[in-house]
């Protein structure tokens, strides 16, 4: 996993599987985890709607998927709650190799699968992942113990690196960094925070300098690729850019990932509002690149359509 050009992934992974489903899967404690075990045909449709519509690399469909959450949800054992994470990853590999196989033409470089890791707030199902208000209540050790089992589960299924994705709090992002240094430092990853606005991750921490630091301890492994944020408005992607990378020069600047939200706005009660409100994510594309931006893509509310968009605005550039 190097990155010499800029990488398009895919795009909201529950978006796109309401396609095939025919409903939302908010509010569900197992989101679109669930569909790996109910309709697995639509986990293959949706990955290939991405690598249709030109995403570089796919990323799987675990990240609400836990070992706790399966026994609890689906009333599966541990044993068969692993086995379905790792199957998991073998949707996402029949979609590649479907993809490979009726490519007209090729593409230049097969896609990457890159596994899901959510945070540990994910499966409490309390909103905490946006919040990580359990870094109070909770060790390292904790968090580290929680995503090693699906960490060791995806790593066994195979995969091409890891999104460690949405993570809201520096207590979690150092312990998984250590995770990844001292476990599995052949294994590629990218780290990306969950960020409440302009300045500062979900918790409260200065995302530039946050993201700094947390580079500086990464690199001494190497297998981080970039850093950055997911699943926030693409308005405040901007000024955490320009906080990390702006007073830097080119050979400084650290390499950033970026999949925000489409600029809706979710609540309980009304579900996604303001959609009459958002730019278009390829608009925000060419600044982000300027800023170091080399993984760019999309997540909640956004579907297929728009990383082909995202995609002809990179090639064009």
């Amino acid at each position: 996993m190097v990155l010499n050009q800029v990488m398009v992934i895919d795009g909201g992974f529950a978006t796109q599987l309401t396609v095939h489903v025919g409903t939302s899967v908010d509010g569900d404690p197992l989101w679109s985890a669930r569909f790996n075990s109910t309709n697995p045909s639509a986990i293959v449709k949706t990955h290939l709607d991405f690598l249709q519509a030109g995403a570089d690399a796919i990323i799987t469909n675990t990240y609400q998927a836990s070992v706790e959450g399966y026994m609890k949800h689906l009333e599966l054992d541990e044993e068969q709650s692993i086995e379905l994470i790792k199957s998991t990853v073998r949707l996402a590999q029949l979609a590649r190799n479907k993809f490979l196989a009726e490519a007209n033409p090729a593409p230049k470089e097969v896609p990457w699968i890159v596994a899901s890791i959510g945070p540990y707030g994910a499966h409490l199902h309390d909103g905490s992942e946006y919040t990580g208000e359990y870094a109070e209540k909770v060790d390292a050790d904790v968090i580290k113990k929680w995503h090693r089992v699906r960490i060791e589960a995806v790593v066994e299924a195979g995969v091409d690196g890891f999104a460690i994705e949405t993570i809201p709090c520096r207590l979690e992002a150092e312990a998984l960094i250590e995770l990844m240094a001292e476990e599995y430092p052949e294994v590629k990853y990218w780290l990306a925070f969950q960020c409440k606005d302009g300045e500062s991750i979900a918790h409260g921490e200065n995302f530039a300098d946050t993201c700094r630091e947390i580079w500086t301890k990464a690199k001494e492994c190497s297998n981080i690729v970039a850093i950055g944020t997911n699943c926030v408005n693409p308005r405040i992607v901007t000024p955490l850019f320009k906080a990390v990378n702006a007073s830097y020069p080119d050979d400084q600047k650290l390499p950033l990932v970026v999949y925000p939200n489409s600029g809706e706005t979710y609540t309980v009660e009304g579900g996604w509002e303001g959609k009459e409100d958002c730019t278009p994510l390829e608009g925000y594309v060419a600044e982000w690149i300027t800023l170091g931006a080399k993984i760019i893509g999309g997540c909640c509310r956004t579907y297929a359509r728009d990383i082909e968009r995202i995609k002809k605005h990179v090639e064009n550039l």
